[in-house]
């Protein structure tokens, strides 16, 4: 695949004219309903070529076998539904309808696709001319097997949902977290093993992050259970298919996290979550007094410290949590907010904050910070940190790869999570760098007003560079301000005499 930048130029385009009549939210699943089928018969016509040769291990093998496709975790695609099927009539007016059966015939064969691929192909306010020409496009694009055809559909998914956010004027994150982010996350809090939630999951991309990690450090897979929940059924789907595609068995809920809770009863290990920033439509007014408001209840105007709050409740005795959130979320004092963050705080919640630079994110520049939340700072799994949080600042990191759009390289993520691994591990060997990052105690915090803004605490680089005692400053600053006085009083006197001289004394 030669420029996946250009094809996703060139497939949004095509997309882009798919609109005319159809809301937004459903010609995406259109779009990205089709990209998942191109994928998933790429990987299953690899796998059929080998079958039909039947070479060592394919010796004696049924090529047409749905569970020869099971076995390797690859989906069987019926014959009318394989995408050589649909290029070929691509340009045919029931074009729409093949489309739809194609997807009906999967999702009969494969128990885990069951209601997640879309089947409004046949719709009539959608154009087939245009939907035969974004097949011809989409053909274009060889997935093939394996991790990098996974990776190569994670990138088109990716780069998808930030421009339908980005068509839609949705906040921040509300589709998907950028992988930058999610790496972070997932390097810092390293879910190996146990329950991992996520109560607006969005397209499913912290799922799908958490797996590849625990694949990069040789871990089982099935260590681990994945729940979520998401209120957009579009986002639903496409959380579904992205894990499908990775043979990733998650419990994905539909519903408002806040009113219907479909995961009741959980406590996760980890909980790793993007919700959407500064939101004041989530009926916070239904929830005065709700169980979850252990620290205080959160504003009707905006939902960060629901968020929040939501999320230390699902927390095992012994879990951890990491949440993107905007920044204004460190010091905002609405309602009752800087209340609930006090209350945290002394709780001992709160385990270290990261400021992230601007531009992260496809559709909008604010800047956003990471929560890093620890149910039990005294667990005895890492060192005794319940009097201290750990401040990162990483505004200055990343670079720009477009004049709207920054990426975390991975140095800084390894950077950025190393520091937190150093100073939360016993004899991690941490030390405060001034201008990046600063443990702090509870008492400094309380002295800055619970205000959780590591600028506060990291200073500047250029105090690094000042190591005059402070005694010797204080002697050196009374000297000059007195020869500054001295100065003050000649001049004075000069004035006096001048005026004196043209006969006006005072």
């Amino acid at each position: 695949m030669s420029d996946i930048r250009e094809i996703e130029k060139t497939l949004w385009a095509a997309a882009d004219k798919l609109r005319s009549n159809m809301d937004a939210a459903e010609y995406k699943h259109v779009v990205l309903g089709l990209i998942f089928l191109k994928y998933i018969s790429d990987a299953f016509a690899e796998l059929h070529q080998k079958l039909q040769e039947g070479q060592g291990e394919y010796e004696g093998a049924n090529p047409e076998d749905p569970d020869e496709y099971l076995a390797e975790n690859v989906f069987y695609v019926p014959e009318k539904a394989r995408w050589t099927f649909l290029r070929d009539n691509a340009k045919q007016p029931e074009i729409g309808i093949l489309i739809d059966q194609a997807m009906d015939s999967i999702e009969k064969i494969n128990d885990s696709l069951k209601g997640v691929l879309p089947k409004n192909y046949a719709d009539p306010d959608l154009d087939k001319q245009r939907l035969g020409e974004l097949i011809d496009l989409i053909s274009k694009i060889g997935f093939g097997g394996g991790h990098e055809g996974k990776d190569i559909l994670g990138q088109v998914y990716e780069y998808f949902l930030g421009m339908f956010a980005d068509a839609e004027g949705k906040n921040g994150g509300q589709f998907y977290t950028p992988q930058s982010i999610v790496k972070i996350l997932v390097e810092m809090l390293e879910p190996y093993k146990g329950r991992i939630y996520d109560g607006c999951c969005g397209s499913g991309g912290m799922f799908v992050q958490s797996e590849k990690f625990i694949e990069s450090h040789q871990g089982k897979i099935g260590d681990l259970s994945i729940y979520g929940q998401e209120s957009n059924p579009t986002t639903v789907k496409l959380a579904k298919m992205n894990l499908a595609i990775r043979g990733i068995d998650a419990n994905i809920q539909f519903g408002d996290t806040f009113t219907n809770d479909l995961h009741p009863d959980l406590k996760a290990d980890f909980i790793i979550a993007n919700p959407p920033f500064n939101i004041s439509d989530w009926n916070g007014q239904k929830l005065r007094d709700d169980v979850r408001w252990q620290y205080g209840v959160p504003p009707v105007g905006n939902a960060n410290y629901a968020w929040l709050q939501h999320f230390i409740h699902k927390l095992s005795p012994t879990g951890t949590a990491g949440i993107v959130l905007a920044n204004g979320s460190m010091n905002s004092n609405t309602g009752s907010e800087g209340e609930i963050r006090k209350n945290m705080i002394e709780a001992r919640l709160v385990d270290c904050m990261v400021t992230l630079p601007a531009n992260l994110f496809y559709n909008t520049t604010i800047a956003a910070s990471l929560w890093f939340l620890a149910k039990n700072k005294t667990n005895g799994k890492f060192r005794n940190r319940e009097n201290e949080i750990l401040f990162i600042d990483a505004r200055k990191m990343g670079k720009m790869i477009n004049r709207r759009n920054r990426v975390l390289e991975q140095t800084d993520i390894d950077l950025i999570s190393s520091t937190y691994h150093k100073w939360r591990n016993l004899n991690g060997g941490y030390a405060d760098i001034v201008g990046f990052c600063k443990s702090a105690t509870l008492e400094e915090v309380r002295q800055n007003n619970f205000v959780l803004m590591p600028g506060r605490y990291v200073g500047t680089e250029d105090e690094q560079t000042d190591d005059m005692p402070f005694d010797e400053k204080m002697r050196s600053l009374t000297a000059k301000l007195a020869e500054q006085f001295d100065k003050d009083n000649a001049l004075e006197n000069i004035i006096r005499e001048n005026l004196k001289g043209i006969g006006y004394e005072f």
